[in-house]
């Protein structure tokens, strides 16, 4: 029969063995409070940041300092009045002031990676002398449209929102390297786009359109961009821009590496897309029936704009809408980074709680009848 020592011993190895669900388990109960986060008509659509060809500058590229810096945000209800970087030794921290004073915290992250985060991991706030929030928030890079959930103290939710620190606003003698003429490059853009649609609209004027902007560029990239990994499945962060700004993607995705090659994963926050365009080769829904639409996709571009058409069916009738897709890949990792792979190890963590509990209690109750 086991002893009272000889049970702390068989639960003390098991803590052992699984140490990374342990701590995950005990995060997601610590952030119990903080777990619910806004979707549907209350997460408001997402403004575009930046300008077209824009470029991550990261810390490496700034001399050490502290300087009054610029940032856009991706939502009037999180309006940013002032920013304060410092940079020191390749790493980059801001001390950002809101407008208002309806947010608790923040979390350099999704809204869905918050609720599922330590309590420890978020960021508070401090009142300045006018009474607003100040917050400490770690910046990546700039240039870059970066992930903040912001936690509502009325609604008691995580917003997911996006910021951008323009590295343009930063003094000259501040920047190691020379940046590109964004509103040159952003005016050529535009230029090529009105030409484009001038010559197709003059070469068949009574033509119905089927899409909303022309098709990929055929002198882009066709084929899955080479990937300096092992075959394998990974984690990479990836934003979207285009179309009316109501759907998004799940991100991080999942980047599949296959024969040396990069793909990814591609799953939409609407079951209303059942075919991409990237190239000229079209991708089928691989979701479920009411499920949200998932495609597998070649990856042609990364840190670059990658062009893209989804087929929607929520307008009544199918309508194929132009996209851009954008694959960081300084945010590779592993695929247990994954939110659905966090999630899945939390499940079986409590499972595993639950049944050594349950034959616990049964020993306990056997000893106590003896």
């Amino acid at each position: 029969m086991l002893n009272f020592r000889k049970i702390l011993s068989i639960c003390f190895l098991l803590w052992l063995l699984l140490p990374d669900l342990t701590v995950e388990v005990n995060a997601g109960q610590a952030a119990d409070s903080y777990s619910q986060t806004a979707s549907g008509q209350e997460a408001a659509a997402q403004e575009e940041l930046g300008t077209y060809g824009m470029v991550p500058i990261y810390g490496r590229d700034i001399k050490d300092g502290t300087y009054s810096v610029e940032v856009e945000s991706s939502s009037s209800m999180f309006r940013i009045i002032q920013a304060e970087l410092t940079v020191s030794e390749g790493r980059m921290n801001a001390q950002l002031t809101l407008s208002g004073t309806g947010y608790l915290m923040l979390f350099p992250g999704t809204g869905e990676e918050a609720a599922h985060s330590s309590e420890e991991s978020y960021l508070g706030y401090e009142e300045n002398d006018q009474g607003k929030y100040v917050y400490r928030f770690p910046v990546e890079a700039l240039n870059k449209s970066l992930p903040c959930a912001a936690f509502s103290k009325r609604k008691e939710k995580w917003y997911d929102r996006r910021i951008l620190f323009d590295a343009s606003s930063l003094p000259k003698d501040a920047l190691l390297i020379q940046l590109p003429d964004y509103d040159l490059i952003e005016k050529a853009v535009k230029a090529w786009e009105q030409n484009g649609s001038q010559e197709n609209a003059s070469a068949s004027p009574n033509a119905p359109k089927e899409t909303s902007s022309p098709a990929p560029n055929e002198q882009l990239p066709q084929a899955p961009l080479p990937i300096d990994r092992e075959d394998g499945e990974y984690s990479i962060e990836a934003s979207i821009t285009g179309g009316s700004g109501k759907s998004g993607i799940l991100s991080p995705t999942l980047l599949i590496v296959r024969e040396g090659r990069a793909y990814a994963r591609i799953q939409w926050s609407s079951p209303n897309y059942d075919y991409m365009i990237v190239g000229n080769e079209k991708y089928l829904n691989m979701a479920e029936e009411g499920r949200n639409s998932l495609f597998e996709i070649p990856i042609t571009l990364m840190d670059k704009e990658m062009p893209v058409i989804a087929d929607t069916t929520a307008m009544g009738t199918p309508h194929e809408v132009a996209y851009s897709l954008l694959f960081y890949s300084d945010s590779i990792g592993s695929r247990g980074q994954m939110p659905q792979e966090a999630a899945k190890r939390v499940v079986i963590m409590a499972l595993i709680i639950i049944v050594g509990g349950g034959i616990l209690n049964h020993i306990l109750k056997k000893k106590s009848r003896t």
